[in-house]
């Protein structure tokens, strides 16, 4: 029984997921750090009106204004990494269907893309899915047209004059080639 895939890839669009999650960092850090603001204040008012705890208060306020500066950093750094986790549900998904695409135009329908369970967008590889299920089963029609025009017009060669059997044999070699690369596209 084989292994259900794993990841192991964590940051798959670097640009991608450290640059948003940064801004996320950033935009967190800087909403949260209001509060430390609001105690380190309210603790100056509290020492401008009990000046004799003033000396007290401002150790308080030191070793407060410490630990607040360290609940930060460590708070920044863990929302980094969970972003960066979050984002490698989007920017893997997104990176399969870019290889996906990239795929088809140097190898035609040769599979369906597929996202691992737990990925972001599953509805998109369904929808790329059968968008390709719809255009193969138009190049399979269109290739079954290219074929009848080729055998007509070959009927036709037949009974046309010469100089114009040249140019017939022509189109017929056009249709055929056009009709070799929809069957290579769509396997």
């Amino acid at each position: 029984m084989s292994k259900p895939y794993k990841r192991s890839i964590i940051i798959v669009d670097s640009k991608f997921q450290l640059r948003f999650s940064a801004l996320i960092c950033i935009v967190i850090l800087v909403l949260s750090a209001f509060y430390p603001l609001v105690i380190y204040q309210v603790l100056t008012n509290i020492s401008e009106k009990f000046p004799q705890s003033a000396e007290h208060i401002a150790t308080m306020k030191s070793d407060l204004l410490n630990f607040l500066i360290l609940c930060q950093a460590f708070f920044g750094i863990l929302i980094f990494v969970v972003c960066v986790f979050f984002t490698h549900k989007v920017a893997g998904p997104l990176y399969k269907l870019k290889q996906y695409l990239a795929g088809l135009r140097h190898t035609g329908f040769e599979r369906k893309l597929s996202f691992r369970e737990g990925d972001y967008f599953q509805d998109v590889a369904d929808e790329v899915n059968l968008t390709v299920e719809y255009f193969q089963t138009n190049f399979k029609e269109d290739t079954v047209y290219i074929d009848e025009i080729c055998n007509y017009l070959k009927n036709l060669q037949q009974v046309v004059p010469d100089d114009k059997k040249l140019i017939l044999s022509d189109v017929v070699t056009k249709l055929k080639s056009m009709e070799g690369r929809f069957n290579e596209f769509i396997g």
